[in-house]
């Protein structure tokens, strides 16, 4: 109980600016690109109690770390009416890129933050292991976001990318994606996608903070 305990208190920070800085972000590039939709509802903020949802960033992750060792959640999506945006099918894409790209530097930020740590000679074991998972956690949000199902943002990507008549046609899939992605984590299929993407990103981040890591190691 006491090891469980632990794992959540080392986890919850890194998370909690994972999810919310990952749906700001998208707030963020939709009012750029024309749609103030999120930013009327007040979701253009780094205050994480706007993106927080009960059920799917804190019952769900718990239940499910306490039951099987996994975790799966999910934050308040941001409303983004697409048909605001200037080009809304290539606008659509860069907004959802905007979400995982955030994770994508907030895992840049841990290691330099776990470089830091280092280099002082932080001797306390805790905020190397907060550094750690933030570095985890954002690079899993990355990778899960980035899968080509919608509603997650790798397939509004997808969807903007494909020419108007198979767009449409792949947008269908929208109402059914939810299920089709308990599925696959149901089946540990979804794997075979995050890990390769995580391992990627983590060496792209690790070249990103190179210099950092040259400079005070």
């Amino acid at each position: 109980m006491d090891e469980i305990v632990r794992n959540i208190a080392v986890y919850a920070l890194p998370v909690l600016f994972a999810i919310t800085l990952h749906e700001a972000a998208h707030a963020y590039a939709a009012r750029y690109f024309g749609d103030n939709t999120a930013y009327a509802q007040g979701r253009m903020t780094l205050n994480p109690i706007s993106h927080i949802d009960l059920l799917g960033t804190i019952v769900i992750p718990i239940a499910l770390y306490l039951m099987s060792g996994f975790v799966f959640g999910y934050a308040k999506p941001v409303p983004v009416q697409f048909g605001n945006l200037r080009n809304p099918k290539r606008d659509m894409a860069w907004v959802a890129l905007a979400g995982p790209l955030a994770n994508f530097v907030m895992a840049v930020m841990w290691l330099v933050l776990a470089v830091v740590l280092t280099a002082l000679d932080v001797s306390e074991d805790f905020p190397h292991k907060v550094a750690q998972a933030g570095i985890v956690t954002n690079l899993l949000i990355f990778a899960f976001n980035l899968f080509p199902l919608p509603p997650l943002d790798g397939g509004r990507v997808v969807t903007s990318m494909l020419p108007q008549r198979l767009a449409f046609k792949f947008a269908k899939i929208e109402p059914y994606g939810f299920f089709i992605l308990l599925a696959l984590l149901y089946f540990n299929l979804l794997a075979f996608w995050v890990q390769p993407v995580m391992w990627l990103g983590a060496q792209a981040v690790k070249l990103i903070a190179s210099p950092f890591t040259f400079f005070l190691t």
